[in-house]
């Protein structure tokens, strides 16, 4: 039954996806005698957590119920007080947990502060894979201190991006793209390069209508400060854009930017382009989750031999331009030998009906 319970609770964490940056999702039930007292799952929005929310619901019956939850009970003040308190104070006989939180302020003290408190304490780590795949991000970011950063692409069979001359339409069908748009729903920032925005004239926002913690920071990589004031973008912009230049930027095109409420990020690089390093270190001083990159061959490739990149998500259309003037997905100078190729491990395929899929897979580091 533990199981039971603790996949209706994953369940419940999922309504949270793209809701609780830079919390994790959560999901709790409580149990009482076979039947399930109370439900709840996290959202930036709503505050409490998941199991306050539990408990709330449970009311008197919670004293000598089982409490599953998908992570490891806070043990810390934040926005909200420690849930261990709460359970202890409600009657909480039982917690059952999937996972270990991996945020060093908890990291087993919740577990071991309710074990203080007489609550039995068990993990049951049967979820533990589908638990940390909800919060991927999350887990990533306090492993590593860094945001979980993934390039995405859409091309031909033959991985090219863009044709020579004509490039009207779409590569990838609607249905390929609605796909795109929850992804970013998930993220909490989205990076593109100058060349992207000045010939799509792109705005680069989160069309998913779904409610979310925060703005999706929108990032453009541009060295010169080229971005047009009158731009789709720029037009739209409500302080959740992020320019990042380099030193030689000239000052009046900063402060035009600047007055239309674009911050600027000045990060310089080798080769008179911005540090994508800098950058990603700026976003884990935020406490930005996950980058999503959505860029150009060149950007691309920047990004790539910078080290940054954690995955990728390719969109492949049942297409091919062929053709040696065609742009490739990553572009620049590329490696000169085979040996050197970058490579890539854990390999998932995503299928899109009916002609489409799309290939996940992780950047293998040394």
């Amino acid at each position: 039954m533990s199981t039971e319970y603790l996949s209706e609770a994953l369940q419940l964490a999922r309504e949270g996806q793209g809701r609780v940056s830079p919390n994790p999702a959560v999901g709790a039930v409580i149990v009482k005698d076979g039947a399930v007292v109370g439900r709840g799952f996290h959202t930036w929005a709503g505050v409490k957590h998941a199991e306050v929310l539990a408990l709330e619901q449970a009311g008197g019956q919670a004293r000598g119920a089982t409490l599953y939850v998908t992570l490891e009970p806070c043990s810390h003040h934040g926005r909200t007080g420690p849930c261990i308190e709460a359970l202890a104070a409600a009657g909480i006989r039982k917690v059952v947990a999937i996972t270990e939180d991996p945020n060093p302020v908890v990291a087993g003290s919740g577990f071991r502060l309710l074990r203080d408190a007489g609550i039995e304490v068990e993990i049951d780590s049967t979820l533990a894979a589908e638990a940390e795949e909800l919060n991927l991000a999350f887990f990533h970011y306090m492993r590593n201190g860094s945001p979980l950063v993934m390039l995405k692409s859409a091309m031909t069979l033959d991985g090219k991006i863009a044709a020579p001359d004509d490039n009207s339409g779409w590569i990838t069908s609607e249905r390929a793209r609605a796909h795109v748009q929850q992804v970013r729903h998930l993220h909490d920032a989205i990076l593109t390069g100058i060349g992207t925005v000045l010939a799509d004239n792109c705005r680069l926002t989160d069309r998913s209508n779904l409610e979310r913690s925060r703005p999706l920071l929108r990032i453009v990589m541009d060295s010169l400060l080229r971005l047009p004031v009158g731009s789709e973008m720029v037009e739209s912009c409500n302080h959740d854009i992020l320019a990042v230049c380099t030193s030689i930027a000239p000052p009046f095109r900063r402060e035009a930017l600047e007055k239309k409420g674009v911050e600027i990020l000045v990060a310089d690089g080798t080769g008179g382009r911005p540090s994508f390093r800098r950058l990603v270190e700026v976003l884990a001083e935020r406490r930005y989750l996950s980058l999503m990159i959505e860029a150009g061959s060149k950007i691309n490739w920047g990004a790539l031999e910078s080290g940054i990149v954690d995955r990728i998500l390719f969109y492949y259309a049942p297409k091919i331009l062929g053709g040696t003037q065609s742009i490739p997905v990553a572009g620049g100078i590329g490696r000169r030998h085979r040996a050197d190729a970058m490579r890539f491990t854990r390999t998932k395929l995503h299928v899109i009906p009916p002609d489409e899929y799309a290939v996940e897979a992780w950047y293998k580091k040394a």
